[in-house]
């Protein structure tokens, strides 16, 4: 673990993906992160128990956590909850809109109290405008956002296949939070920062935006298919299995049909001269393709497109991912046992990152009540003299 964050206190009122995605980067990153859980925990903890009995989300979003469990209508749990904010440099909190400011933990209070936190609530459409006060869930915002509209094929639209409002909300709070720790550190200020799921994935859907606002065009729902560059899809080999691959300019076309398919002359085909061409005569040029890709195997395609230069992707069945030649991994201990994960993207210093365990429900109530009990009794008795 890279410990660039430690001496950093993290609470995090958090539930479900977008806010304990952004804590646990935190605490990859070496802050302590205190977990506030309801006494029936994280409802992610039960999203599925397919990790030998534990949850794929929770496992994946909560290494590294202390887990309190606090009943934050109960005047006590709330005074708890109220201590450990007290010593915070970052509160964190997704909670249905307005709870946490009913509950007395308005942000824009916490920072009069203490003008050195740093405040970030995660909610479905923000702090403002007329959505404000919806709840939202992943694949709610999908469609909202219109990502379900260029999402798909030709038979309709589809689910991105991982919660990608979710993730792109926590990516976007762990800048945010970054930034303003750096901020901190020029101006002894800190700041509130409101990310919300639906902006998060709406600045991600700025293509399409701008090229219908501007252009007037509505990408097409092309599954896996370039909707603009032909060939650059999905073909099924001999055996079933599927090959995505692209072409992007001339040589690589020439090259494409000599090496790879064997055909040199449909280079200068007129039906396929250039890119344009291509795409406007797809259905025969796939035709091309098929009849020779469906005489191989998805192993002999690949040895072909890789000797003319050809970039291709294999079409992964999970099990292949389970297998990838390229896969890093990273293990971290649960409450029933180590977990493999495939380890996250950046690689600091050529070294895998060394995460803490995944807490159990409450594993930490009862020395954090313990802990931050006593800071809170020395300040009221100081309070009182």
């Amino acid at each position: 673990m890279q410990n660039d964050l430690e001496g950093l206190l993290v609470v995090s009122v958090e539930q479900a993906v977008a806010a304990p995605y952004l804590s646990s980067r935190l605490a990859d990153g070496g802050a302590r992160v205190i977990k506030v859980e309801r006494p029936e925990g994280d409802f992610a903890r039960g999203y599925d128990h397919l990790v030998h009995g534990e949850s794929a989300y929770f496992v994946w979003l909560n290494r590294g956590k202390e887990s309190v469990c606090l009943d934050l209508k109960a005047p006590d749990d709330v005074a708890v909850l109220a201590a450990l904010v007290a010593q915070a440099d970052i509160f964190i909190q997704n909670l249905a809109p307005g709870v946490i400011d009913r509950l007395g933990f308005a942000p824009a209070d916490l920072r009069a109290a203490n003008p050195r936190l740093i405040t970030c609530s995660i909610s479905g459409y923000g702090d403002e405008g007329p959505y404000r006060d919806l709840k939202a869930y992943d694949l709610l915002v999908q469609a909202e956002t219109g990502l379900s509209a260029i999402t798909g094929n030709e038979h309709g639209s589809a689910r991105v296949g991982v919660s990608v409002c979710d993730i792109a909300a926590g990516m976007t709070a762990f800048q945010a939070v970054l930034q303003a720790l750096f901020a901190r550190e020029r101006t002894g200020q800190g700041r509130h920062i409101a990310v919300s799921l639906y902006h998060a994935l709406a600045d991600w859907m700025n293509v399409p935006y701008l090229q219908y606002a501007y252009g007037g065009k509505v990408p097409a729902r092309a599954g896996l298919t370039h909707p603009t560059i032909a060939p650059y899809g999905a073909y099924v080999c001999g055996d079933g299995k599927a090959v995505l691959l692209s072409i992007q300019n001339e040589r690589e076309w020439g090259m494409f049909c000599d090496q790879v398919l064997g055909q040199p002359a449909l280079a200068t085909d007129p039906r396929f001269t250039d890119n344009s061409a291509r795409v406007a005569a797809r259905p025969a040029l796939n035709g091309e393709i098929d009849a020779v890709f469906g005489t191989l195997s998805r192993d002999q395609v690949v040895a072909r497109l890789e000797a003319a230069r050809i970039a291709y992707g294999r079409v992964s069945t999970l099990e292949d991912v389970a297998q990838h030649p390229q896969n890093r991994y990273v293990t971290v201990e649960t409450p029933t046992g180590p977990v493999r994960l495939l380890a996250p993207g950046a690689l600091v210093d050529h070294t895998l990152p060394v995460f803490g365990p995944v807490p159990g429900l409450g594993q930490h109530s009862q020395a954090v009540r313990a802990e931050f009990a006593s800071a809170l009794a020395a300040k009221i008795e100081g309070n009182g003299a």
